[in-house]
């Protein structure tokens, strides 16, 4: 039985691992008693007797929860922003033809939310000389308020909830949005997309487009490329096309609430191309995303235990 030591247990992802976790009968849970959470002594003790830690921290709180670590063979999983362009980290995408690195990695960040959409739509794309890195892009990203941890989930749930809240907000106006360092590096374009997350009243599901001109694609490639690319790289089980996404005419980030699954489609004309990514924001965005890495690292099927 494997040990595991999820640091930061309280908060919206922790809390969603713990409750995946605490039935698996081949996981054995550190757990450290509510007074000692914070201690930084018992998380150290914690941290070093793992096989597997999850950080589900800050920041600044991961950073310093990976300079305690001093046993070679934990494997950590870091769901926080810290790590994710960091040397020596393994980006938590196995699907971006990273199978075999995620497996035999001992630090692995787990991608962003909004960015593991990105990724997953533009990544295929520059990997295969479809559009240049040097491409102006643009992203719309819809998410369930869930993703803004517990001051957000409060905000939305309260009976005496702002008015405001009830319809889509936009937000990080000032387009300096956390997510945009990875969407770039990981990619491997030139340019940070024009993005625009947008918070919706839901509490979780995620659809994330991007938007393209027939005129941008490269090489003679076509919509049939970009479907083609998509096909070859998303064959399932956790990533998988789809081929058309439209629901009379619509598209719900609700789609696969709940779910661990994404789901890439590609809509619109020949003109005007939309790249669709659709997916859960606490699943494949956050911690259906750390478990699948989790699995690979114990060397089981990526879908092991995961709702899909």
């Amino acid at each position: 039985m494997k040990k595991v030591f999820i640091d930061g247990s309280a908060g919206t992802t922790g809390l969603r691992i713990y409750e995946r976790l605490e039935g698996r009968k081949d996981i054995g849970l550190i757990k450290l008693p509510e007074e000692l959470r914070k201690d930084l002594a018992a998380r150290e003790n914690a941290l070093n007797s793992a096989d597997i830690a999850f950080l589900c921290l800050p920041d600044d709180a991961a950073r310093e929860a990976v300079a305690m670590l001093k046993n070679p063979d934990t494997v950590v999983l870091d769901t926080s922003t810290a790590h994710r362009t960091a040397e020596g980290w393994c980006y938590g995408f196995p699907e971006l033809n990273r199978w075999e690195e995620v497996k035999n990695a001992k630090r692995i960040a787990v991608p962003g939310c909004h960015a593991g959409g990105f990724i997953a739509l533009v990544y295929p794309l520059i990997a295969e000389g479809i559009i240049d890195k040097s491409a102006l892009l643009c992203c719309h990203s819809l998410t369930g308020y869930s993703g803004g941890g517990k001051k957000m989930i409060g905000d939305y749930e309260s009976p005496e909830k702002d008015y405001l809240l009830n319809a889509p907000r936009q937000y990080a106006l000032s387009a300096n949005h956390k997510h945009l360092k990875e969407m770039v590096y990981i990619s491997g374009i030139d340019n940070a997309p024009s993005f625009c997350p947008i918070v919706g009243d839901f509490y979780s599901g995620m659809a994330v487009t991007v938007p393209v001109f027939a005129s941008m694609l490269k090489n003679g490639a076509t919509v049939e490329s970009i479907k083609n690319a998509y096909k070859k790289l998303y064959t399932g089980p956790v990533v998988s096309y789809k081929e058309n996404a439209d629901e009379g005419g619509f598209y719900s980030a609700l789609g696969l609430g709940g779910k661990d699954s994404m789901e890439i489609s590609v809509m619109g004309n020949d003109e005007r191309i939309l790249l669709l990514a659709r997916y859960d924001n606490l699943g494949k965005g956050a911690s259906g995303a750390a478990l699948e890495c989790m699995n690979l690292c114990l060397g089981l099927p990526a879908e092991y235990g995961l709702n899909i």
